[in-house]
């Protein structure tokens, strides 16, 4: 089986993505790769750059930032070497396939099945979409 250099997990604390970002740490601890996290801010139907401008997305985000250092730290924890995190905005599926796998380059995407907010909830669309569009190889855990 190939080794992945980069994998990129989304994390949202769902069930679901629990299990992915478990699966993500094993998976960059054996083939010794980056692992970089990504959760999404859904600002829904907002641009991308003026939802950056607003105060109560710069607080969210801050928030959602902070949050997401725990991931890191726990998968620092677990032994994995490199670990970055990023945080995007707008729909989950759209941001990590437009914006974040251009920006961060992996060669692995992992994420859950289920979406613990907004529409992705409802039968895995966001976890379907990026599995259909992503130009890398996807992983869905359920």
């Amino acid at each position: 089986m190939d080794e992945f250099k980069r994998i990129l997990v989304g994390v949202d604390d769902s069930d679901d993505a629990i299990l992915a970002f478990r699966y993500s740490i094993e998976r960059a601890k054996r083939d010794d790769a980056q692992l970089v996290l990504v959760s999404v801010l859904e600002t829904e139907e907002i641009n991308v750059y003026e939802a950056l401008t607003k105060d109560y997305v710069h607080g969210e985000k801050s928030e959602l930032e902070a949050h997401m250092q725990k991931y890191v730290k726990q998968a620092q924890d677990a032994g994995v070497k490199d670990v970055q995190a990023v945080v995007a905005s707008g729909s989950a599926g759209e941001a990590i396939v437009k914006d974040v796998i251009p920006h961060v380059e992996p060669d692995l995407l992992v994420v859950g099945s289920h979406s613990k907010k907004g529409i992705a909830r409802h039968f895995g669309s966001q976890a379907a979409y990026m599995a259909k569009y992503a130009p890398i190889s996807v992983m869905v855990i359920r």
